[in-house]
């Protein structure tokens, strides 16, 4: 197992683990500074395409995305989520990990789903690629967006899926909107670091998607703290850029051209 998992691993039950999504080598680099794992999203498919469903999200396109973002990071682990239908068995997750693996030189893949994924996991695993697994709310496989975990039956599920994608070699887990006393059960009952994103701080660390903190994506969801509002700082300076053009105060000096 590769020096940076290891690391991350031990993290659990000692410092809380800092997490982001970046789909671009500028954000990469600033976030290689500050975060223990950077994660090549899917969500890059509603957050930069507009598209309705992260379904709609290519191989090619993660591909593309991750070889921009591994050009920004030098020390955080770098992680790509495999799309919607590029692992339905083991044969095809295999080949498309190894694509993956090889095009965007990333750390390890992401996959979502639980005890149904089990073998899946495991034999990625056991050729040498690095699998971080996702539980809660699947954005590629829910019809409806809902907090997971009310229900006992659906606690039981949730709980009973982590043990399996530990067991299958999994050496981390992301836990998407579940409910807070079930976030807390399944951190204490694994052995490997959980990741939440609207799951409360009873996770081993925490992932925003990175538009969302920065208030560039203009979404409004309650799980989510907007740290600052670009958004606006960005209209500020293309309105000063825009109006330096028209008072002719932007470029200041004459281009010689040789």
């Amino acid at each position: 197992m590769k020096k940076k998992i290891l690391d991350l691993i031990k993290k659990k039950n000692k410092t809380k683990i800092i997490t982001l999504t970046a789909y671009s080598k500028n954000i990469a680099s600033i976030l290689d500074n500050y975060c223990d794992l950077v994660l090549v999203g899917d969500s890059l498919g509603s957050v930069l395409y507009n598209y309705k469903s992260t379904r709609q999200v290519s191989l090619n396109t993660m591909i593309e995305h991750s070889k921009s973002v591994r050009l920004g990071i030098k020390k955080s682990l770098m992680v790509v989520d495999m799309p919607y239908n590029t692992y339905r068995n083991p044969k095809e997750a295999l080949k498309n990990a190894k694509r993956i693996m090889s095009k965007t030189k990333c750390d390890a893949v992401k996959l979502e789903g639980g005890k149904k994924i089990f073998q899946i996991v495991k034999t990625l695993v056991k050729n040498n690629i690095p699998v971080m697994g996702h539980l809660g709310v699947l954005p590629q496989s829910d019809k409806v967006f809902k907090f997971k975990g009310k229900k006992n039956i659906e606690r039981n599920k949730i709980l009973n899926d982590a043990k399996h994608i530990e067991t299958a070699g999994a050496f981390s887990i992301v836990l998407e909107c579940i409910e807070t006393t079930l976030s807390k059960l399944v951190t204490n009952s694994i052995k490997i670091p959980t990741i939440g994103i609207g799951s409360s701080n009873n996770c081993d660390g925490q992932i925003l998607v990175f538009d969302d903190l920065i208030g560039l994506n203009p979404t409004n969801l309650r799980f989510v703290k907007k740290y600052t509002n670009i958004r606006k700082d960005i209209a500020k300076a293309v309105f000063n850029y825009s109006r330096d053009i028209r008072k002719k105060k932007f470029p200041l000096k004459k281009i010689l051209i040789n």
